[in-house]
């Protein structure tokens, strides 16, 4: 890796090194190697296309400026082109000498490396940027974990980019090949983690959005964003737009505020529901944008300790963009990136966890096949948040051990010990939601035999007589999670257990009688976060199963059911709203005609 790319992941300017007789030397090395190989005897006749094994020792300054462009050519943006890597990157440790092991190239040239070699060289560039955020704590600002084992909601940052993953399905050729010809002007100066400015958004001013510090008390800091006056002004005008119900009154707010948020939110949703994907996604990467050029120094995406209040309308900007954000990464085939972005949201707010992430979590954690990490996450919060009681985690996590004791790479015991897990913890899931079964059989298009249909245990009985509120959760999990079952062998080892637990019911296990009872007392109604969870997860099976009272208010896609207890930094200039004062009839055409005035009668 070349010192000039260390030097800027260091955060170090040009010229604070001390100057001393080997100044003028270039050397295209990692700093390991410096350390194994020692200093050698530069060659002044060498050029800078070598294959990097020396150092450069020039006569003339003038010839750092060709050197100066190999850098650039190898480092765009963060990451290594693929036609010129140095020899030292691209053969990874294969092509490092053992102490004195003389180099065999005889004409000083490198030769070209094969397509596997440069995907390698790229990986490598990964492993190094984690030496080095583990090493010297490199990060975003903020305070390190608090302990050596990463914290179970602990975000990475490579993980938050979703080319990292696609790196990984399709090679780094195909994915950084259309992005190796750009221009070397840096028009966005800061750096960030969510997302990468793009060339044809409007040029970045500052909006008057910005971040501060309300308190840390037992190792949490406590952030709320902020809105200047002029924002306060762009924030009027945009409830204004939104109650004109016409998208092109947001389009007209943008041209003068292009990063407002929540009228970058509610845009994006027109795009999304006129099937324009593609706006409506790059709609949102400028409202993450422009929230992370707001963040607070000491902020930090990864620690774990960082809190924003939902009750704070400026906060519920960020929850939705990263919700929204995460939602097009599912849907573009990233889940592993998409889990990150869900550890995030969570991290966020994990007590009261507003959009109930813990929903979704599972689901993500079996679609990236991290297996490992939602076993972790419910064997430490089960004691304390009784996850079991969530039909998802009840389903999930048995699945999770079963797809564990399905690798090939793990020890016998360890296989065994899951496949025993998995049986027990699915049996126990059978018995308290068997609601569940029957449905989860129709969505895969399997028939059950006679003697699971025809029980009355897992018969029509069971999904009726359930409570309206675990119904809407069974939806909400069917409807996400129900393509995760359909593979032979987890069928196969369903049925096994169906059986198992109608073996239980029929010997009059007292466990089946004390589900029935915690059922009874537990699901009598859904908090405000799962509605508005259902809301924004556009699930039709669990949005038809939303209470009457929930489905007659008014939704608004920037903010989807905002809690009762909301916390006004600044109150809404009074005004006369012909939508809150028409008469019955008009508001029933309106709800008809988005562009019907009462002036039309």
């Amino acid at each position: 890796m070349s010192r000039r790319a260390l030097r800027r992941l260091r955060g170090e300017q040009r010229g604070q090194e001390p100057l001393g007789p080997d100044a003028l030397k270039f050397v295209l090395l990692d700093d390991d190697d410096a350390e194994e190989e020692g200093p050698k005897p530069g060659l002044g006749g060498r050029r800078p296309g070598g294959a990097g094994k020396e150092g450069v020792r020039v006569n003339n300054r003038f010839e750092l400026i060709n050197t100066e462009d190999l850098e650039d050519d190898l480092v765009v943006n963060g990451e290594r082109s693929d036609c010129t890597l140095p020899d030292s990157v691209s053969s990874g440790n294969k092509g490092r000498a053992k102490h004195g092991n003389a180099e065999t190239k005889q004409d000083g040239g490198a030769t070209k490396a094969g397509s596997s070699e440069q995907e390698n060289g790229l990986e490598d560039i990964d492993r190094i940027l984690e030496r080095i955020e583990d090493s010297s704590g490199f990060s975003h600002p903020g305070p390190p974990p608090l302990s050596s084992r990463k914290h179970v909601l602990y975000v990475e940052h490579r993980h938050l980019n979703p080319d990292t993953e696609l790196k990984r399905y399709f090679g780094a050729r195909a994915v950084l090949g259309e992005q190796r010809p750009r221009q070397r002007q840096r028009v966005y100066p800061k750096c960030t983690w969510l997302t990468t400015p793009k060339s044809t958004w409007p040029r970045y001013s500052k909006p008057g959005l910005s971040m501060r510090l309300l308190e840390s008390k037992k190792g949490l800091s406590f952030f709320a964003f902020d809105h200047n006056e002029e924002y306060q002004q762009a924030q009027h005008k945009f409830l204004v737009a939104v109650e004109s119900m016409e998208p092109n009154n947001i389009v007209v707010l943008l041209q003068t505020s292009p990063y407002h948020v929540d009228s970058l939110l509610q845009l994006s949703d027109a795009c999304r529901f006129q099937e324009d994907q593609e706006m409506a996604r790059d709609l949102i990467e400028r409202a993450l944008y422009s929230m992370e050029c707001a963040f607070h120094p000491l902020f930090s995406l990864t620690s774990g300790t960082c809190r924003l209040d939902y009750r704070r309308p400026e906060n519920r900007s960020f929850y939705l963009t990263l919700y929204k954000q995460m939602s097009f990464l599912e849907k573009r085939g990233c889940p592993r990136t998409a889990l990150e972005y869900c550890k995030l949201i969570l991290s966020l707010e994990p007590d009261e966890d507003p959009l109930c992430m813990l929903l979704l979590i599972d689901h993500l954690a079996l679609r990236a096949r991290n297996y490992e990490y939602l076993i972790r996450l419910f064997q430490e919060w089960e004691a304390h948040r009784n996850l079991s009681q969530l039909p998802n985690f009840a389903f999930s996590v048995p699945l999770a051990y079963f797809l564990l004791s399905q690798q090939t790479d793990l020890p016998e015991h360890e296989l065994s010990s899951a496949r025993q897990q998995a049986s027990l913890l699915i049996q126990q899931a059978l018995t308290m939601f068997p609601g569940v079964l029957m449905p989860l059989l129709e969505y895969c298009s399997v028939r059950p035999d006679a003697t699971v249909s025809n029980h009355r245990f897992f018969g029509p009985d069971a999904e009726i007589s359930q409570p309206p509120a675990l119904g809407q959760l069974v939806s909400l999990y069917l409807g996400r999670s129900h393509f995760l079952w359909k593979e032979p062998a987890i069928m196969s080892w369903l049925e096994e257990n169906v059986h198992e637990v109608l073996q239980a019911v029929d010997a009059g296990d007292p466990a089946v009688e004390a589900c029935e009872n915690r059922r009874k007392v537990l699901y009598q109604r859904a908090p405000r976060n799962i509605h508005r969870h259902v809301i924004l997860s556009e699930i039709k099976e669990a949005v038809a199963a939303l209470p009457s009272d929930v489905t007659t208010q008014s939704v608004m896609g920037f903010d989807p059911l905002p809690p009762l207890d909301t916390i006004y930094s600044y109150v809404r200039p009074e005004r006369l709203s012909p939508v809150s004062h028409g008469n019955t009839i008009a508001l029933f055409f309106r709800s008809l005609l988005p562009n019907y005035t009462t002036e039309q009668l």
